[in-house]
């Protein structure tokens, strides 16, 4: 007899508490015994509903809720080392970021991949399914981004133009029932009131992400079981900021409470991207 899909499902989702008296930050150093990182942030756990959207995959958009899902098989199946992912990956997946957006250039800028390993510590190589709700990147961040990885007379042309940083998160090797990734509908959130400026302390550089504060307001998803021929693409940040379309996406793994027993453990790959539009 074959399965149903839930409709929806109850799960914990952790949130951010913004710190009262100073700026938050997150170091990137992870201590070798814990997996911890240094931080004045704490957390809180809210349970709230995560709607599924298989067989409805058509009512989330990047322009509206900030996340797309689509049917994008890749030639690529090892993912066995960072210098074959960049040489054999990036390639196509440019190609497959540039035809689903429109966008005219798209420079890959990072690579994450991450598996569950329950007891495992984790530290800049190995690293876990990601716990928290977060956004990648600040606007600021996103400007310094393109100021970062392109010369400078380009990046002076490029920033006066509309661009994005996009993630293309997508399952390897089997289905992503374990862990799966929530995705927040931009439509529900009050960015100003909703997140906070987090400063991410790197040996040589600085970054800044989005912490996101709780709200009963949000409108959780996510598309159960989503198998290696599927991706996401999740908008980070959006130059444009008319309120025309979705600045950014909240996201998050989380524990479903509707995973099969013997679901394989998550394994994943996500890629962050430059995308410019002319």
């Amino acid at each position: 007899m074959p399965t149903v899909e839930p409709f929806e499902v109850k799960a914990v989702i952790h949130y951010s508490i913004q710190p009262e008296e100073e700026p938050a930050f997150i170091k990137t150093f992870v201590d070798s015994t814990t997996g911890e990182r240094d931080t004045n942030i704490t957390r809180e756990a809210k349970d709230v509903v995560i709607e599924n959207v298989r067989g409805k995959e058509h009512t989330v958009s990047l322009d509206t809720t900030g996340f797309q899902f689509f049917n994008a098989p890749t030639k690529y199946k090892s993912f066995a080392n960072d210098e074959e992912i960049k040489r054999e990956y990036y390639p196509e997946s440019i190609e497959l970021i540039k035809k689903l957006t429109g966008a005219n250039r798209v420079v890959l800028f990072d690579h994450t991949l991450r598996r569950h390993r329950p007891g495992v510590v984790e530290n800049t190589t190995r690293r876990q399914p990601a716990l928290v709700a977060h956004v990648d990147q600040s606007t600021e961040a996103a400007f310094a981004r393109v100021h970062r990885h392109l010369p400078a007379d380009e990046a002076s042309v490029l920033v006066k133009k509309r661009f994005q940083i996009i993630n293309l998160w997508r399952p390897i090797s089997h289905p992503a029932y374990d862990h799966p990734l929530a995705l927040c509908d931009y439509r529900s959130v009050e960015p100003e009131k909703d997140t906070f400026p987090v400063a991410l302390g790197y040996p040589n550089k600085k970054g800044e992400t989005l912490g996101v504060k709780y709200s009963d307001k949000y409108r959780w998803k996510y598309l159960r079981g989503m198998t290696p021929d599927e991706i996401v693409l999740i908008k980070c940040a959006h130059s444009l900021q008319d309120g025309s379309v979705s600045v950014f996406t909240p996201h998050t793994a989380f524990k479903d409470p509707s995973t099969p027993r013997d679901a394989l453990l998550r394994e994943s790959i996500e890629l962050r991207a430059l995308v410019f539009y002319d």
